[in-house]
């Protein structure tokens, strides 16, 4: 039959013939000159009904034919599925999630009349046979998670590959979290977003993309919490109820479609079990949760030596110092102004003697200039991006015509981190990446038909785009890791992909002096922090526009609750520093930063809790209470850890707000007043003050005031430990502050146990690890007894000190930090 048809397609070569379109698909037929009419227009393409399943390990893949459903079991709450449109499955890669730790022990696949069941011990993934349809449920069959529309993709004339989609049904009342810093509401319900990292000044509220791809989304119905993480590193798209109130959707425009679907049911294990996924942040050095100030730009010298005299002779805590572009030659990274610094070395030890950390600036744009060092070497190493025709990529940024760094090419990280040897011997102790989206002048990024290595899988800048500045930054940790040997890194980055909390902090970006993006500011914190980004923070008063005294003031006492605390601010305001708006907020601004610098080693156990054990640092009222519908809307309310519940007061001249406090006892921070929860208060906040309450049961650690972090050795260790009439965990953490020590147990984890009753209280302290801090002693302060205690008995002997309340009703007692057991009567 074959070698009749061709005989025919060759007797008819003078005049056009039309083929069935069924019989063309079938055979491997060369046309020349024959044009064959009726082939089918492009459009969507959905999933048919399942004709196939088998099983490779951990994995099944199911088939209607043509294309191919993989389902992967992860774990027993995390199952992967991944959508081939012709049964051609990608090199499984991904930057986000490195490793995948595969720990489910035991699986099934089942089959009934309808549906192929997928399950764990916890949850279940069915596939629906007729339609292709997948959904979710739990180990009570209570269905999760479903499709509204079997996935489906359109092909890509222009580029190759496919746009694929997902489409989920959306209850009624569902609401939505996470996907990175959007400047919105928390719940993000009746949106649409997209993901592309983009350099957005000045940015407003609403808008959309800023710097940050984070296509990660915590769902919230009936109580009962998800996780959909879409590892697709094209430009991707969100729609939550926005089209249609029944519909829930993601897609991208290139790449798989490749999702986790992550289960809860609470929203604390949705984060940590992402966090599984994508790692942790390394615990940062101690000095990098002080406060730190910066400014585009402190210069000459005299200026950045007349800021930190100001800081040191005020007695105004603070920890770091940035130097932004304008220390360069010309803007040439890896350069000084020898103009502006004329003894780089010099003067960073002078600030290091002085108790301050330098940071430094670096983008990559790479100047082109054959006289330049490092342009030198990337040119000759070929480690510029290219254009698809071979033609470098270049664009104008700070320092003129420029040339990037391919930093998905593992060769060219390694070089990036070697870079850094002169910075680093000179004794600049952090980096910061700015710039990195990547940021062009004139056309905002790289055009789409950029080449990159991306470790072997090549893709075009549409693929690399939203990892680029990951990658940088990655490329940043790395080299200063191995150069500052067992120093821990401080990083910075503007850009990032899911995942980017393995290499750095982050901030939000070029932010508006303004009561609303104070409030954004808030907003974005808590979000990134449930997206799993937790070292986190704005420019304190705004990167643009002028701040009144009162706004940042206000903006201070947000950055004491901030995971990164950081003020900043762009070169044509006026200075902004916390003495910059007279004496009476300067004395506001100087209690704020000293109450930082006091709860110091409670935020450090924080950051332990998150990076051994993936909890989120800040904590939304919603992910404390999530049964409680009214909670899907509160935004000003969150925890510093699980411990202290802050209320940033986000509106001008106020001076009392209310404040909502979830279930349980709580005590006023600066009264001790003690408060039952589950209920709105009005609470007091003039200027000077904000609304900060501490859970009941709970042992804070405090530090004493210090200048710097290391500024002396502490001697004692100080607790507040608050009564409670129910048993309540508090964790701390020490080490040495600045090194790896910790990964081979050189730490100590504290765990105390808080319980009373009317008539006693009693604390119990347990250890682990090896680390040995200088001080003996521990002074308690016991805080809101609700009986006046004649009785103490430490290890089974009698206290002998004064049993006496101080002025806020607390008894103060000295203790061996070996105590194991106290009670009071």
């Amino acid at each position: 039959m074959i070698e009749d048809i061709n005989k025919n397609i060759v007797k008819a070569a003078d005049s056009p013939i039309e083929l069935p379109i069924d019989l063309v698909e079938d055979l491997e037929i060369q046309h020349v000159n024959n044009p064959i009419i009726g082939l089918k227009p492009i459009e969507k393409k959905f999933l048919g009904s399942v004709k196939e399943v088998k099983q490779v390990n951990n994995k099944y893949i199911f088939s209607d034919g043509d294309a191919s459903v993989e389902i992967t079991i992860v774990s027993d709450e995390i199952i992967k599925v991944r959508l081939a449109p012709h049964s051609v499955f990608l090199d499984e890669f991904s930057y986000a999630v490195p490793v995948l730790d595969q720990k489910a022990a035991v699986f099934t696949v089942d089959e009934n009349q309808t549906h192929y069941i997928v399950s764990t011990n916890t949850v279940s993934c069915l596939i629906n046979k007729e339609n292709f349809l997948i959904s979710f449920s739990d180990n009570s069959s209570k269905l999760i998670n479903e499709d509204q529309l079997a996935m489906h993709w359109e092909e890509n004339v222009k580029f190759g590959g496919y746009y694929v989609y997902c489409t989920k049904k959306c209850y009624p009342e569902e609401a939505f979290y996470g996907l990175g810093d959007k400047p919105t509401d928390l719940n993000l319900r009746g949106k649409r977003f997209q993901n592309w990292n983009s350099d957005t000044y000045s940015f407003a509220k609403h808008q959309d993309p800023l710097y940050r791809s984070i296509p990660f989304y915590i769902s919230l119905n009936e109580g009962v919490a998800h996780g959909i993480f879409m590892d697709n590193t094209f430009k991707t798209h969100f729609d939550f109820a926005y089209e249609d109130k029944g519909k829930t959707s993601f897609w991208a425009d290139g790449g798989e479609l490749q999702y986790y679907y992550i289960h809860g049911p609470h929203m604390m294990d949705v984060v940590k079990r992402y966090h599984t996924l994508t790692g942790t942040h390394k615990l940062p050095p101690l000095w990098a949760l002080g406060y730190h100030q910066c400014r585009w730009s402190y210069y000459p010298e005299s200026k950045l030596q007349d800021l930190a005299m100001n800081f040191r002779s005020r007695k105004i805590p603070c920890d770091a110092l940035y130097l932004d572009i304008d220390y360069m030659d010309g803007y040439r990274c890896f350069t000084w102004n020898k103009k502006y610094f004329p003894n780089p070395k010099k003067m960073v030890k002078e600030l290091s003697d002085d108790g301050f950390k330098t940071v430094v600036i670096i983008d990559p744009g790479i100047k082109v200039d054959d006289n330049y060092w490092v342009f030198k070497e990337g040119k000759e190493n070929k480690y510029f991006c290219r254009r698809s025709d071979d033609y470098f990529m270049e664009g104008h940024v700070w320092p003129g015509r420029c040339q990037f760094p391919d930093f998905t090419n593992p060769e060219v990280r390694k070089w990036w981190g070697g870079l850094f040897k002169e910075l680093v011997e000179i004794g600049v102790a952090g980096v910061w990446n700015d710039m990195n989206e990547p940021a062009v002048f004139g056309s905002g990024t790289f055009p789409d038909d950029v080449r990159h290595q991306y470790d072997g899988h090549r893709g075009s800048h549409r693929k690399a785009h939203n990892v680029y500045g990951m990658q940088m930054v990655r490329a940043t940790y790395d080299g200063l890791k191995n150069l500052q040997k067992s120093k821990r890194p401080f990083t910075i980055t503007r850009a990032g992909y899911a995942g980017v909390q393995r290499y750095s902090s982050v901030w939000t970006g070029d932010n508006v002096a303004s009561w609303e993006h104070l409030k954004l500011g808030s907003l974005q914190m808590q979000r990134l922090s449930m997206s799993g980004i937790p070292f986190a923070g704005t420019d304190i008063g705004g990167f643009s526009g002028e701040p009144t005294a009162e706004l940042f003031t206000r903006w201070i006492q947000l950055g004491v609750f901030s995971p990164f605390m950081r003020a900043h601010s762009a070169g044509d305001t006026a200075e902004r520093e916390p003495w910059s708006f007279g004496v009476t907020y300067e004395v506001i601004n100087r209690k704020f930063i000293e109450l930082r610098y006091k709860l110091l080693p409670y935020i450090y156990s924080a950051f332990w809790e998150h990076h051994r054990y993936g909890f989120p640092i800040l904590r939304p009222v919603v992910m404390l209470e999530q049964e409680i519908p009214t909670n899907r809307y509160r935004e000003d309310e969150f925890t510093f850890g699980d411990k202290i519940l802050v209320c940033p007061v986000l509106e001008e001249g106020a001076t009392s707000r209310k404040v909502y406090l979830p279930e349980g006892a709580w005590y006023d921070y600066w009264t001790h007043a003690a408060l039952e929860g589950g209920e709105e208060y009005m609470v007091g906040a003039p200027l000077d003050s904000m609304p900060i309450f501490v859970k009941a049961g709970s042992v804070i650690p405090e530090y004493p005031v210090m200048q710097h972090v290391n500024e002396f050795e502490i001697d004692e260790l100080m607790f507040q430990i608050y009564y409670s009439n129910y048993e309540v965990n508090s964790f701390y953490f020490e080490d040495h502050g600045d090194t790896f020590a910790y990964e081979q147990d050189i730490y100590l984890e504290k765990k105390f146990i808080v319980n009373g009753d009317d008539k006693t209280m009693t604390v119990k302290q347990s250890v682990e690890g090896l680390f040995t801090p200088r001080y003996e002693t521990y002074e308690l302060k016991l805080i809101g007894l609700p009986f006046k205690p004649s009785k103490i008995i430490i290890d089974n002997k009698d206290y002998v000190g004064d049993l006496s309340f101080d002025a806020l009703k607390r008894i103060r007692i000295k203790v061996s930090k070996h105590f194991k057991q106290i009670s009071i009567s």
